[in-house]
């Protein structure tokens, strides 16, 4: 089932221009109205339910019913994010309740830096890639050897060319 916005929970985070949910959505389909600054998913039959809109936002007013290989009809999953982790709350229909914590961060916030180490870049006239240094293999000419077989013949050709 698609994630559909609870209108009464939904702030359209403090009128922003653009909604956490607008932002992180994969398929652009969170959109924020005008007049009630509040969000909805303006293509509900085109939602992957992959929750990142149910995760992010800050008012818990998306929703999604969880799949049923973990919370069976009548239940309902209900994320909690903070900075290193997500909390589920599972609630079973017989009135079950299980959490899980999960962590989503292996690093500190803000502590990546993605071009250490890494070369200055070069000139964008050259061949090379970013990484790479030094000058481009020119391949070797091939030997154009002409081979016959006759028709009583049997060859045996392996994916890298050679044959017996």
């Amino acid at each position: 089932m698609p994630t559909f916005v609870d209108p009464s929970k939904c702030d359209g985070c403090k009128g922003g221009e653009k909604t956490a949910c607008m932002y992180i959505c994969p398929n652009d389909l969170m959109i924020l109205d005008p007049a009630e600054m509040k969000a909805y998913n303006q293509e509900p039959e085109a939602c992957w339910e992959c929750y990142s809109c149910v995760k992010i936002c800050p008012q818990g007013a998306i929703e999604a019913r969880p799949y049923a290989d973990f919370a069976p009809m009548g239940g309902t999953s209900i994320p909690m994010r903070s900075a290193d982790s997500i909390m589920w709350t599972v609630k079973f229909r017989n009135g079950n309740v299980k959490r899980f914590k999960f962590p989503i961060r292996t690093t500190p916030e803000g502590s990546i830096k993605p071009f250490d180490g890494k070369p200055e870049p070069g000139s964008l006239e050259d061949e090379l890639l970013f990484t790479e240094t030094g000058t481009l293999m020119v391949p070797q000419a091939t030997s154009m050897k002409k081979s016959e077989v006759s028709d009583g013949d049997t060859v045996q050709c392996w994916l890298d060319g050679f044959c017996k």
